[in-house]
């Protein structure tokens, strides 16, 4: 059973708005956190070539056959049944350094391999890396993989509004998703309203700031309100804004309690009073920096 919303790409393809993110993942315990986030519910894992943690990824949903969960997957207590690879949606990314048509289809088969699956439910262009001005090729390497039917949709990460739009005068696929570092004290709303207006969906990491913004009173206080942690009501924000959201964590006990957040509604007061804390800061790489 998946208690997961879905949100429908430009394409039509369904993608779980809720998934569980790699980043800094040891490559040692890919695996064993893949199949605890799938026992708690995910179906959405994003991992990346950089990452180097795609093969435990792959291992983890190759061992889907027998996989049954009999976790309190939504409070429910009920037993779920076997799941098997179209249950998931995989998302992968093509590093910086394999940019450009051919490096970038040779990349796309590296992380195949590693993955060990047949198709790719969503590949990403990792960053624009705008110096080397490589990401319009790569962007034709992607279509090329989409039209062959070996990922189901495509998109980028890390773009601005500028990359968007040189990629747009050359493309012919509009990128399905922008994956981009989005959390209460960086909300970026003008590219939001641009990834509207052009049909692609908005997928958020590092969706609690890397832990920076737990802290932060109107949410520690908003959260004792409603009897629940900070991030639970970040992560109950990014939903209710539309934002596909990818958190991370490397315990069994927050795993499960970040998924634990479609059971509760937030007000439209309590949006906006988190709404109200952007301060345009990153935790992460300014886009234009990493070439």
């Amino acid at each position: 059973m998946r208690i997961e919303p879905q949100l429908r790409l430009n394409n039509g393809v369904l993608m779980d708005q809720l998934g569980f993110g790699f980043y800094k993942v040891p490559a040692p315990d890919a695996q064993d956190l893949a199949s605890t986030a799938l026992d708690a519910g995910y179906r959405h894992l994003d991992t990346a070539a950089m990452y180097g943690n795609e093969a435990g990824v792959g291992r983890a949903i190759g061992g889907l056959g027998p996989f049954t969960s009999t976790s309190d997957v939504g409070g429910s207590g009920e037993q779920h049944p076997r799941l098997s690879r179209g249950d998931l949606f995989v998302t992968t990314k093509v590093w910086n350094d394999d940019h450009g048509y051919d490096a970038t289809l040779r990349a796309f088969d590296s992380s195949m391999s590693n993955l060990g699956l047949e198709y790719l439910d969503l590949y990403l262009i990792h960053w624009p890396c705008p110096e080397r001005d490589l990401y319009r090729e790569t962007w034709r390497a992607l279509e090329t993989l989409y039209a062959e039917g070996r990922v189901r949709a495509i998109g980028v990460s890390n773009f601005q509004a500028r990359h968007l739009d040189r990629l747009l005068a050359s493309a012919d696929v509009v990128p399905a998703v922008n994956q981009i570092e989005l959390h209460p004290w960086l909300q970026q709303r003008e590219l939001r309203l641009k990834h509207d207006a052009l049909g692609i969906r908005t997928e958020a990491w590092s969706p609690l700031g890397r832990g920076q913004v737990l802290a932060d009173p109107v949410l520690v206080a908003m959260a004792a309100d409603y009897g629940r942690t900070p991030a639970q009501v970040i992560l109950r924000w990014h939903i209710q804004h539309g934002n596909v959201v990818i958190p991370k964590a490397s315990s069994e006990a927050r795993i499960r309690e970040n998924h634990r957040i479609f059971d509760f509604h937030l007000s439209s007061e309590s949006m906006a009073a988190i709404d109200a804390l952007d301060r345009d800061q990153r935790t992460g790489s300014h886009p234009d920096s990493v070439n």
